[in-house]
């Protein structure tokens, strides 16, 4: 190999990342749309809430056990071919959703094929990108793409939920559909799947440094390995057990229900759709600040405080639900808002920390875990409505999970206690 040149002027690490943020913005289209879309469909094809929520649980579920996968065949094919694909699918999925007239036809397109697309761009990838392309900057980085999906958040909710209200569901799922298809061309032009591809070193690395090996064959085994020697760790049922907590009560609960939460209390679904946007934008300012945080201090004492502040938030929301927007609803919108996704920089670093070099592999099964407990809490919230008439009791669980999460985020260790040494590349 030719030696790597130092890059001048704008690293392409950067310029690497800023398509990676832009893709996760399209794919996170869809993950707007459900809440927004629950009522339309129930208004047109008298579907129950349960029944809804199955497929958002299915697709929540599928996002989670694809990205261990997806981390692994990125490694092997290459990431833009995973992304490009993953996004082709939330296309499919979102734009063949117009044309169903049944139920179960729900699940196939919102479950079957978008719930392998994002999860083929779930966090997994931005911290793909974040330690390969990044020495230095690995956290801030971190936060920034996982920002990506609060500012898609930001971007299509208010879009999905006017054009539900007026137009009709349908229009608002071919906009999510067009806009995955429109970040494929993007990635593939300017995404590459190494520094050196570049020519360049990563981001901050020292003079010396060398590529590592890379791994050209057996994905499915290297994740299932990466599992194996994971799931002998108590630092990796810590960190997947509190992440499961953090998943059913952000994309679960809030993500999911407080539309239709809202919508119960007399408040317009366009409205509660403006205060879940405004999460969004709270959530990318979190989320960096998270970042920059993570560089800086033990990510164990971060997760602790994130989850004790989104306990007490859950626990309050059913006093703070009402027909119209009042001070303390803006307060609570801020507070979720900045810690929506706040945990997952110190997650994915504490990942790296104990796991070495197979963190992101690692980070994939604990961000299965995360969507594991987002499916189901969102059909469990689904079950608690429409058996109590209520959502109260699955805002006050969500609250308990929260001091469950603060507990194991305190005993999560430092390092592995029988690291292996990775699989010899090129095996299969």
């Amino acid at each position: 190999m030719t030696s790597l040149k130092k890059a001048s002027h704008l690293h392409p690490a950067w310029v690497v990342a800023a398509v990676a943020f832009l893709a996760l913005v399209g794919a996170a289209g869809f993950r707007a749309a459900p809440g927004a879309l629950m009522v339309p469909l129930h208004d047109e094809f008298g579907w129950s809430t349960s029944v809804m929520s199955l497929a958002v649980s299915i697709n929540l579920l599928l996002f989670g056990l694809t990205a261990p996968f997806a981390a692994a065949l990125m490694d092997r094919f290459g990431v833009r071919r995973v992304v490009a694909s993953a996004l082709t699918l939330v296309a499919l999925g979102s734009g063949g959703s117009v044309l169903m007239t049944a139920s179960w036809q729900l699940i196939v397109f919102w479950g079957v094929l978008i719930g392998p697309g994002t999860g083929s761009m779930a966090l997994v990838f931005a911290a793909t990108i974040a330690n390969r392309w990044f020495e230095h900057r690995r956290g801030l980085v971190m936060g920034v793409l996982t920002a990506g999906s609060a500012t898609g958040q930001l971007v299509f909710l208010p879009v999905v939920a006017s054009l539900a209200d007026g137009a009709g569901w349908r229009p608002a799922s071919l906009v999510v559909a067009a806009a995955a298809l429109a970040v494929v061309p993007v990635v593939w032009l300017v995404v590459r799947d190494h520094p050196e591809d570049r020519g360049v070193r990563p981001y901050g690395a020292a003079e010396d440094w060398t590529p590592p090996a890379r791994h050209v064959g057996g994905a499915t085994r290297r994740a299932l390995e990466g599992l194996a020697f994971a799931s002998r760790q108590r630092a990796f049922w810590a960190l997947a057990v509190a992440f499961a907590i953090c998943g059913a009560t952000t994309n679960g609960l809030i993500g999911i229900h407080f539309i239709p939460s809202a919508h119960d209390h007399g408040m317009s679904s366009t409205t509660a759709a403006g205060l879940l946007a405004a999460v969004g934008v709270f959530d990318i300012v979190g989320t960096i600040a998270s970042g920059w945080l993570t560089d800086k201090f033990d990510p164990r004492v971060l997760l602790v405080a994130y989850y004790l502040f989104r306990g007490l938030g859950l626990l309050l929301l059913p006093q703070l639900l009402a027909a119209s927007v009042h001070p303390s609803m803006v307060l609570f919108i801020v507070i979720y808002g900045l810690d929506w996704v706040a945990t997952v920089p110190p997650t994915a670093a504490l990942c790296r920390e104990i796991f070495g070099d197979r963190g992101t592999i690692v980070f994939g099964w604990v961000f299965a875990s995360h969507q594991i407990g987002a499916a189901v809490a969102a059909l469990g919230a689904g079950v608690i409505r429409d058996g109590f008439g209520t959502y109260t009791y699955a805002w006050w669980a969500g609250a308990g999970l929260c001091a469950i999460a603060a507990v194991l985020s305190v005993v999560v260790g430092t390092t592995a206690t029988d690291r292996e040494p990775e699989p010899a590349v090129g095996t299969t």
